[in-house]
């Protein structure tokens, strides 16, 4: 991390500053909590891999640019999308030199919506109701993801198969990357404190190590089966064929048996997404 920024601001900006100078107060009931803590704010970067292309920066959910500042300190370029008129506004407003300068895009709009452009990585401190969508948004891109989550959301993003935190939502996003929770952040850190502790983590892009030859069957198949979780396999294929769309539920189960039979008799929670990729393949096959 560089001392000082193309714009000459030596220090960090400090996000009281930025909030008082923006004349905004978080509001919970928009899903609005402003990240306060400087030290916080100072080591989110930090997170990205070493060996991460820091070439062009995306954040999703810049606020008031506290974390769009530190973002500029390490990225020849950062997109920032900020689906609040105002906040937009004042971004413009704040980092003009860094816009006049070429290093830094405000796009106004919501992130679910607008062109996201090609980013070599993305650190983000996103709007926790809409994780989900933003980072099944992100995560096909291949690309390095530093983003900050409700804790308990991105506990389950990490978990291991076996462990209660282990779900659909670990398989999925454990599909595309590997995840790790690198740091616990207390409802101290933002202003208004939201009910529940936060989590930054880190997910590094990398091939999985099975094939799927259609993501969105498997990914249907998945959820699926872990709507039934505290059955068997044998019986989740059987009573789930509504949501994954299984013509012949019987033909998979029997075919399953053929080839590996322990499986029907796990549980969803306990199998290994290369163990889903398996079961996928065969109900591909026979099933559909």
């Amino acid at each position: 991390m560089t001392d000082t920024t193309p714009d000459g601001i030596s220090e960090p900006r400090d996000p009281d500053d930025l909030r008082r100078r923006a004349g905004v107060r978080g509001d919970p009931d928009r899903d609005q909590h402003f990240l306060i803590d400087d030290r916080v704010l100072d080591r989110i970067p930090t997170y990205l891999p070493d060996d991460a292309d820091a070439t062009h920066l995306l954040e999703i959910g810049g606020g008031t640019g506290a974390l769009t500042d530190r973002l500029l300190r390490v990225a020849d370029e950062v997109t920032v999308v900020e689906r609040d008129r105002s906040l937009a506004a004042f971004l413009r407003e704040e980092f003009a030199t860094a816009i006049d300068g070429g290093r830094l895009r405000v796009v106004e709009g919501d992130a679910l919506e607008v062109d996201l452009p090609d980013f070599s990585a993305s650190v983000s401190n996103l709007p926790y109701g809409i994780s989900s969508e933003i980072v099944f948004r992100l995560l096909p891109a291949n690309r390095p993801l530093v983003l900050m989550f409700q804790r308990e959301f991105g506990e389950r993003m990490a978990a291991d198969p076996g462990t209660d935190a282990y779900g659909r939502l670990s398989v999925t996003a454990q599909h595309y990357a590997d995840v790790e929770v690198v740091e616990i952040v207390p409802p101290t850190a933002f202003d208004p404190a939201p009910a529940v502790e936060s989590a930054i983590v880190r997910l590094r892009p990398r091939e999985p190590n099975y094939a799927v030859d259609d993501e969105s069957f498997f990914f249907d198949f998945v959820k699926a089966l872990f709507t039934q979780r505290r059955k068997t396999i044998r019986n989740g294929i059987r009573n789930t064929a509504h949501i994954s769309g299984l013509t012949d539920p019987d033909a998979v189960v029997d075919a399953v048996e053929e080839r590996n039979g322990d499986l029907l008799r796990a549980r969803a929670g306990s199998l290994a997404p290369e163990a889903f990729a398996e079961l996928t393949a065969v109900a591909d096959e026979h099933g559909r």
